[in-house]
């Protein structure tokens, strides 16, 4: 099979690509790949990297990080990226998996990009509808928190709560479902592409202007498992 990283935030979308891609059986998923700031945050939804570790031990994937400066600008972004996807090349790796829904513009970006450096960028959950995927992910057993809300476009209550059928029915009928818009960025602790659940704990809110954060760290126990790992 060929051999594909994953583009990953730590969210409910790369969680179900992964799963989808498992299922498919056409590509073969070696690693996952995630940009890093120096203070250890995840680029975006600002996860703490030992959670972000924890996923890939847990999914039996070898997380690619990418250090990257907070507030990077797109072209060190682009310069941060070609050299970790170097790397996947050398070994062999030649595409990387995205899981972008209906944005257009992100899509030919990242296949821009990846044709720059060889690679080839591809959406196994691209066009489907978004009620759907929600739907989907909720049954297949994921469970994720919302860490990230855009509070011009959704309130920051959201912030910090479990993504279940409750969530959905709460979001305003303007916001998408998946967040495909941007509106809200999740963490996933639990579903079948991990050999067990993550154990967390709630650390609190962290607004930074216009967006609110939600942070999260590993429950003791699980904190305990990944030393011994």
């Amino acid at each position: 099979m060929e051999p594909v990283l994953i583009s990953w935030s730590g969210g409910k979308d790369c969680s179900l690509l992964l799963h989808e891609l498992r299922r498919a059986g056409e590509m073969e998923p070696v690693g996952l790949l995630t940009t890093f700031t120096p203070e250890g945050r995840s680029g975006g939804h600002r996860v703490r990297r030992e959670l972000i570790e924890r996923q890939a031990d847990l999914a039996g994937l070898a997380l690619h990080p990418v250090p990257l400066r907070e507030g990077a600008a797109n072209v060190e972004y682009e310069a941060a990226m070609a050299s970790a996807l170097e790397g996947a090349r050398q070994q062999g790796i030649r595409c990387v998996a995205f899981g972008d829904i209906h944005l257009q513009s992100i899509r030919e970006y990242r296949e821009r990009q990846m044709a720059g450096l060889g690679m080839e960028a591809v959406f196994p959950l691209w066009g489907r509808p978004t009620t759907e995927l929600a739907r989907e992910i909720l049954a297949l057993g994921f469970e994720a928190t919302v860490v990230c809300v855009d509070t011009d476009r959704l309130d920051p209550s959201f912030a910090g709560r479990r993504y279940d059928e409750a969530l959905l029915r709460d979001l305003p009928s303007a916001i998408d479902p998946c967040g495909e818009n941007g509106e809200f960025h999740t963490f996933v602790h639990g579903g079948p592409i991990f050999r067990r659940a993550l154990e967390i704990q709630p650390a609190g809110p962290d607004p930074r202007g216009r967006f609110c954060f939600f942070d999260l760290r590993a429950a003791e126990a699980d904190s305990v498992r990944l030393v011994e790992d």
